[in-house]
């Protein structure tokens, strides 16, 4: 009869310990996924897209910008500029 309970207190025990362990396993999981759903909630970096966005679109004008006004002073004014001063160092009157 001994051997009897000691098994049955056993079994239960055991029982006790697999509920305990799957019970903390669940509550780390649970807690986990709380913190992730806090971390896809919130929006402190969100911004950080749009401003490398924004900058992206800043560098990307000022270089059309430049390249335009290079060309512009290559084609048009520098030659009329070359042309008056030799002009002026040429000037007979």
């Amino acid at each position: 009869m001994n051997f009897i309970r000691k098994a049955i207190n056993f079994v239960k025990n055991v029982g006790k310990t697999v509920k305990n362990f799957f019970s903390d396993r669940i509550r780390k999981v649970r807690t986990v996924l709380a913190r992730m759903t806090a971390v896809a909630a919130c929006a402190r970096g969100e911004n950080y897209v749009d401003s490398g966005v924004k900058i992206l679109i800043a560098v990307v004008v000022g270089a059309l910008l430049l390249a335009g006004l290079y060309a512009l002073f290559g084609d048009v004014v520098l030659p009329t500029v070359t042309q008056r001063v030799t002009d002026m160092f040429n000037f007979n009157g």
